[in-house]
């Protein structure tokens, strides 16, 4: 999953958000520089993420894009399921989009110290544009793609990928919303097992 869904599926736990946002810039040794909540944060983005990467309703939505994009599917189902998060936001949460993304940047700025060296750069810019907010949007989602597919190493056409959201809107919003709440059922409880687990340490 992309930006907004790891920041929603943090479930309003400050430390937990952090980590969720840097858990791919984290290997290794690196885990025991953070304090416990953000380590938790952590195993939760690698959680959330296996389990997306594993769903067939997920596989399902990448076949459509395999044969233009390759391996770059599972990249740009990520970012479409963001789009979809944000189009349907008032489903998920009472507070409204612009209030969270505000919320979110916020905090996450309050743990800059435990920032590691390339999330910094990125959160600066996600931040200064505001993408949490603009993934709601097909331009935003444009911008996103194109951008991730100037820093690909091959020829990605990952900034095409926008036209095949456009045109089969409704049927990965279908999957989206079908896939979306075993994500939700799924996190909870891998987060409740995890503070669990750390928790009797």
């Amino acid at each position: 999953m992309n930006y907004l869904a790891h920041a929603y599926l943090s479930f309003h736990q400050e430390e937990i958000l952090v980590g969720n946002f840097i858990g791919d810039f984290v290997k290794g040794k690196m885990m025991v520089r953070f304090p416990k909540g953000i380590q938790q944060g952590i195993l939760l983005h690698r959680e959330i993420d296996r389990f997306t990467d594993s769903h067939p309703l997920v596989r399902a939505g990448q076949t459509y894009l395999r044969p233009i994009f390759g391996h770059y599917a599972t990249v740009i189902t990520d970012i479409f399921f963001d789009y979809f998060l944000g189009k349907n936001w008032n489903r998920y949460s009472d507070q409204t989009l612009e209030e969270f993304t505000f919320s979110v940047y916020e905090q996450v700025t309050r743990y800059e110290a435990f920032f590691p060296d390339r999330f910094g750069n990125l959160f600066y810019w996600m931040k200064k544009d505001n993408w949490l907010l603009r993934y709601a949007e097909i331009e935003g989602i444009q911008s996103s793609l194109t951008g991730l597919s100037k820093r690909t190493r091959f020829d990605s056409k990952m900034e095409q990928a926008h036209l095949s959201l456009l045109e089969r809107e409704n049927e990965f919003e279908v999957i989206f919303f079908a896939f979306f709440e075993d994500l939700r059922t799924f996190a909870k409880q891998k987060l409740e097992e995890i503070q669990a687990l750390h928790d009797s340490d």
